[in-house]
């Protein structure tokens, strides 16, 4: 089964305070609901697509990886406990990819797709459009060494970093994602932020 194409993507979906949450989606779809999975899908391709881009560089493999991660969800589906936050469970899952991708290879930086962010709120520069070309390969600069220094580090201290920073999890949910502890997760947020400010610096 193959998904939308996460080109579209769009993150978290803004939703009003009389759509149901993932939990009911979650129930619904485990019923057989087929519209309430088109939800829960379109409600997080966007974040799970970026988190798995960042932390694979390749986007065909994160492709692969996007595919796998939604197959995994519908033939888990009736294991899924209602008590427990579906991001939770859906990043767990991906991380589970991550490591097992980065035991066959290391994730690789693809730099001239950096500057093509599919989304307005990945570019902390604003509008392209509105920059001199000068101004265009600093920003591009910037970015690139933000990548690779993301990419030096540790397997876990980058998927920590990604998880609290681009999806804003709080540490207990970083923890049941990747199994660690609440206090080995601040350990990891802590030295792979060290490390990317002494990165930056040189």
């Amino acid at each position: 089964m193959r998904f939308l194409d996460p080109e579209t993507a769009a993150g978290f979906e803004a939703r009003s305070a009389c759509e149901p949450d993932d939990g009911v989606l979650m129930q619904r779809f485990t019923g057989g609901d087929m519209a309430a999975f088109e939800q829960l899908y379109a409600r997080h391709r966007g974040g799970l697509m970026r988190f798995l881009q960042r932390g694979l560089g390749r986007r065909e493999t994160a492709e692969e990886c996007f595919q796998e991660v939604w197959s995994r969800v519908i033939a888990a589906r009736d294991r899924f406990q209602p008590e427990a936050r579906f991001a939770t469970w859906l990043y767990q899952i991906a991380h589970n990819l991550l490591i097992d991708q980065y035991r066959r290879q290391r994730p690789e930086v693809n730099v001239e797709v950096l500057p093509e962010e599919s989304e307005a709120r990945d570019n902390p520069f604003g509008d392209s459009g509105a920059l001199t070309p000068e101004e265009q390969l600093s920003a591009f600069e910037q970015t690139r060494r933000l990548q690779l220094a993301l990419a030096e580090l540790p397997d876990e201290q980058r998927i920590a970093l990604q998880l609290r920073l681009e999806q804003e999890l709080s540490l207990e949910e970083i923890g049941a994602i990747t199994g660690a502890g609440r206090e080995t997760v601040k350990s990891r947020l802590r030295y792979a932020l060290d490390k990317l400010k002494d990165r930056l610096r040189r």
